[in-house]
């Protein structure tokens, strides 16, 4: 196991989190031209690099599983009102209760981002999930304060958020290595639900960054620019 990796998902999650006490929730320019790049760049390392791999091992069922993950992601978001996209809604949480819902479904979405990254290329993913989960947890803590959350409630929930997806790591890491039982057999439809997550993440966050299907020209190039890192990284390896 690479613990660096434990701890840049850790850091980025957690330093996403604490950035509300420093910036101004209503200054959102930056954190949608970081999720621009991100969903660009988890949708092209799913396809590039994922999807192939999952397929590799010529079980014919495993599109069922993609799309079970595509869908358990639209339940999860019932949930979290979108707060894996970095969306912050003022008026939803306002009044001065816990939101439990969410907490559950974003440590969920967070612990099973972590899985995949036992599998191939798992270090270009490991940057795409550093990114998505930096405006995704500064989204939940700017909810908690909403809900009028004291703030030692709200850095522990941040750090129980952070914690999540090096969880999934060392459990997948467990699975892949066969010291969990037989449990590996079933690794590749594991990956291939996360993988139908990482579609429902990508793919909404690309479409919701757009204005009538429009992208302004920061957006365009934020979007560019996270798609030819991972070709960059596809092609590297391909040779």
């Amino acid at each position: 196991m690479e613990y660096w990796k434990l701890i840049v998902l850790f850091a980025s999650c957690f330093v996403g989190g604490m950035s509300i006490f420093f910036f101004k929730k209503e200054n959102t320019k930056s954190i949608k031209l970081l999720l621009s790049f991100s969903g660009a760049y988890l949708f092209a390392i799913t396809v590039l690099h994922l999807i192939p791999e999952v397929y590799e091992a010529h079980d014919h069922n495993i599109g069922l599983f993609i799309l079970g993950g595509f869908l358990f992601q639209i339940v999860l978001e019932q949930f979290s009102d979108g707060i894996e996209h970095g969306h912050v809604h003022t008026s939803a949480h306002s009044h001065p209760h816990f939101p439990y819902g969410i907490m559950v479904s974003l440590c969920l979405h967070a612990f099973l981002e972590g899985m995949p990254l036992t599998q191939g290329h798992q270090n270009e993913l490991l940057f795409g999930i550093a990114l998505h989960h930096i405006p995704a947890a500064f989204a939940l803590a700017s909810v908690l304060m909403q809900n009028k959350i004291s703030k030692n409630m709200i850095i522990a929930m941040i750090v129980l958020f952070s914690l999540m997806s090096p969880f999934g790591y060392i459990l997948s890491n467990g699975i892949s290595n066969g010291s969990m039982g037989n449990i590996d057999a079933y690794f590749d439809r594991i990956m291939a639900v996360v993988i139908g997550i990482f579609l429902h993440i990508s793919t909404t966050i690309l479409f919701e960054s757009s204005v009538d299907h429009h992208f302004n020209k920061k957006k365009l190039l934020a979007v560019l620019g996270g798609t030819a890192i991972a070709l960059l990284g596809f092609f590297m390896h391909s040779h």
